[in-house]
């Protein structure tokens, strides 16, 4: 009897929705051209259904009403952090935070407000992004696209319209206002050009011409002992705080013979290059659910009934400089083949809060703008002589969203590969995937300058003689026309890699990355035979990367897996440093104030978990012995490319820094009041609402999949708090029915809202290790208990 109300009150509900659905109109791409350009008879709209966790499912009849249901979901859960971005791309930021203050990273590498405004108001005044969104596909954006994004800008505008702002980090704030669309396609620029321009913004809004000529130039980079050291760590993605895991296995590994993905990505957990979950659906045209980076309308990292995709952080170098050769006459003049050519010069004016607006020049040449330095590692300067431009492919890129469109729409990892092929939209992931039918793949196609070994052989500079083997960075002569990079037939654009050229391995019994190059993405079919732009070959690679090949080898090897196993996998928590070092490490336990630090170690389980004990001591030890002992002095056993796993190791203890760096960690812990043998949890956490939540995972150093970059703070109890680290996971397979098998995780929750109820409840999942079953299909949605049901449209 009980049941009758629920089961009857399930039936109303189900026939309602699945009415709602059935009156949507075919997708867009088949609706006349005037229905299309006012769907909804002029109003756009969407039903939005909310399951746990807050995850929104997303149903329109067309494109722009599903971007306007993204619009406008993303900013009921991410206003303040949406709102900040707009801000940054129409190059307001010294206007309302101050011109010495600093962006969050997300959007680019400006050190300071008013370098990000400069940077970013030279790129309105150009009219770059309109130019580039105006041009026809597949160059320019798909029709499918442009109204995704003119229906996203409604979306987020619809929002602002109808809702109170209530996160005390915007409430209230002049900056939270109604975009446009070019601030929407601007901000996907910006994404876009992350590995190139954005990499140089200081450098490019700070270049000036020489006031006076200097007698001469060394053609080199000064300022900095080892250029190629310098490029290499600028480039190395093999230890940077943000990156990625992702594996996929083949059917000849699984349990039933259909394909398994397990999806890691490290990113922010604050700020704008958030990931945010939701699914997307077009009756007849869609179905997609996944993680989406915060301002874009499409899934970037996800799956559908049928393939699953993930990336990861490539070691492709997404630019290139040239070194012109200057008139000694005139420094904003450059020869190109005894032609002069003048360079371009672009003044730039932006407000700044409390003060009078700042009015800066910038050059540009054929080539790129000219720029002064990439961060503080790498120095270029301008002499009368000589300067650099740098040349970025992704700036006249906008198909990322095109690429993901595809990867939407996709059956199988051969749809993936043909998305790829007809898009070229990736500016600097790999892309590694499976689907229903067993098939897997992994392929590093990214947009990269066309800088085949051959050319960098011919016309690189004496400082490109350095950096390109170092870093892959190429140094070219830009005083010689032939030195440019050409076009591959198969190419959407010249300057760029056709996709016949990409790194690419298909229905290998796993295929694997952890942001080091192809080469290793099976180690028993090793990828070779690519130009050193894309990455290097034969070199060391990371622990994190490392320990992965060693577990997912192992997991192909034993078989028979399924999806549970890539959850075994992802909080596994096991520590490659641990492994490697330990035995050794314990006979060095000689003295009353390292014995008490070994008999912790000893017992410790080397792993990351929460109730581990003696794994923070060891973070800290290693932490310190990295950089006590270089890598070329740590190990007695060299690395040896035909033994790229298990080499190097066997740590030097006969070297001092060994027992001086755990001297320092107990020391260390000692002042800190923590006891060495404490569990992890007590001093590896975030704060949520004025509760400790414990986190388990371990840093890049430690090579730990489940990877967490934490925040210590000694006096505040550890580490308390993370800048970046496991965010959106997904672990996906198929069991024959029409739902795909999926569990899924945003480690920091939908909402950066403190008085959003979904602001650390899957942080709190995460610290219990526990998923979020996917609703995908229409059952499991509507039979939610936690179903809530919002009709999203505008009001005029």
């Amino acid at each position: 009897m009980s049941l009758r109300p629920r089961t009857r009150s399930l039936a109303v509900t189900t026939v309602v929705l699945l009415t709602a659905a059935g009156t949507l109109a075919p997708a867009a791409s088949a609706v006349p051209g005037g229905q299309a350009a006012r769907p909804s008879g002029g109003g756009l709209s969407a039903l939005v259904r909310y399951t746990e966790y807050g995850i929104p499912h997303i149903l329109a009849k067309d494109y722009a009403n599903l971007g306007f249901g993204t619009g406008w979901a993303q900013a009921n859960d991410q206003v303040c952090t949406l709102a900040e971005g707009f801000a940054t791309v129409r190059a307001e930021r010294s206007r309302h935070f101050g011109a010495e203050g600093a962006p969050d990273g997300s959007l680019s590498s400006a050190s300071t407000n008013l370098a990000s405004d400069l940077y970013f108001q030279g790129v309105r005044d150009s009219g770059t992004v309109a130019k580039v969104v105006a041009g026809p596909a597949p160059a320019g954006p798909s029709r499918q696209v442009r109204e995704l994004m003119r229906g996203w800008t409604a979306g987020y505008n619809a929002w602002l319209k109808q809702n109170e702002v209530t996160d005390p980090a915007c409430k209230g704030a002049p900056w939270v206002r109604p975009v446009s669309l070019d601030d929407v396609h601007t901000r996907n620029y910006a994404l876009s050009v992350l590995g190139g321009q954005g990499r140089a913004v200081d450098g490019i809004t700070g270049a000036r011409p020489p006031a006076k000529v200097p007698a001469r130039t060394s053609g080199t980079a000064r300022g900095t002992a080892d250029p190629g050291e310098a490029a290499r760590e600028l480039f190395d993605t093999s230890d940077a705080t943000m990156g990625s895991n992702a594996v996929a296995f083949s059917g000849s590994t699984t349990a039933n013979r259909r394909g398994l993905l397990l999806g890691n990505p490290h990113y922010p957990w604050t700020g704008g290059r958030r990931f945010w979950q939701s699914q997307q659906t077009i009756p007849g045209e869609l179905n997609v659910s996944g993680g989406s980076l915060l301002g874009s309308a499409t899934v970037s990292i996800g799956h559908t009934p049928h393939v699953a995709w993930s990336h990861t952080v490539a070691t492709g170098v997404p630019m290139n400089l040239h070194q012109l050769t200057l008139d000694p006459s005139d420094p904003t003049v450059y020869l190109v083949d005894g032609a002069r050519e003048r360079m371009t010069k672009r003044t730039v004016t932006v407000p700044v809060k409390g003060g009078r607006a700042v009015t800066r020049t910038q050059w540009w040449s054929r080539y790129g703008p000219v720029v002064t330095g990439l961060g503080a590692q790498l120095p270029l300067p301008w002499t009368a002589t000589a300067a650099y431009a740098l040349n970025d492919p992704n700036a006249t890129n906008m198909r990322a969203a095109d690429t993901a469109l595809g990867f939407s729409k996709a059956r199988d990892v051969a749809g993936i590969r043909d998305a790829l092929r007809r898009t070229q939209g990736l500016p600097w992931v790999n892309t590694i995937a499976s689907d229903s039918s067993g098939g897997s793949l992994f392929t590093q196609s990214q947009v990269l300058p066309r800088i085949t070994d051959d050319l960098a052989q011919r016309c690189s500079t004496p400082l490109g003689r350095i950096t390109y083997p170092a870093s892959g960075m190429a140094v070219l002569d830009g005083s010689r026309g032939d030195c440019a990079p050409g076009r591959d037939k198969d190419a959407v654009e010249a300057g760029i890699f056709g996709p016949s050229k990409m790194p690419t391995l298909t229905d290998a019994p796993y295929a694997v990355n952890s942001n080091d190059s192809a080469w290793l993405a099976n180690a028993d079919r090793p990828l070779t035979g690519y130009e050193r732009v894309f990455g290097n070959v034969g070199t060391p690679r990371s622990l994190r990367t490392r320990g992965g090949v060693e577990d997912v080898a192992a997991m192909a090897e034993r078989g028979r897996l399924t999806v549970a196993d890539l959850q075994k996998q992802q909080f596994a928590n096991r520590v490659p440093a641990a492994d490697l070092v330990l035995p050794d490490l314990l006979k060095v336990c000689s003295g009353p104030h390292l014995a008490e630090a070994c008999a912790v170690l000893r017992t410790w389980d080397r792993r990351m978990d929460t109730g581990s004990r003696g794994a923070l001591l060891f973070d800290r030890f290693w932490r310190k012995l990295v950089v006590a002992v270089p890598a070329d002095r740590r190990w007695r056993v060299a690395f040896d490319p035909a033994d790229p796993v298990r080499t190097p190791r066997a740590l030097d203890t006969g070297d001092p820094g060994v027992a001086s760096s755990l001297a320092a960690a107990v020391a260390e812990l000692t002042a800190a009041g923590i006891a060495l043998d404490a569990p992890l949890g007590e001093s590896q956490f975030v704060v949520r609402n004025g509760r400790r939540v414990p986190l388990h995972g371990g840093s890049e150093s430690l090579g730990v999949w489940n990877k967490i970059e934490p925040v210590w703070n000694a006096a505040g109890g550890g580490y308390d708090d993370v800048t970046t680290g496991s965010s959106y996971l997904q672990a996906v397979g198929w069991n024959g029915s029409r739902c795909p098998v999926a569990r899924t995780l945003l480690t920091y929750g939908q909402s950066s809202n403190p008085n959003s109820p979904y602001f650390s409840d899957q942080t709190e999942l995460y610290s219990g290790e526990k998923w979020v079953t996917s609703r995908f299909c229409e059952g499991d949605i509507l039979t939610s208990p936690k179903l809530k049901v919002v009709w999203a449209r505008e009001r005029r």
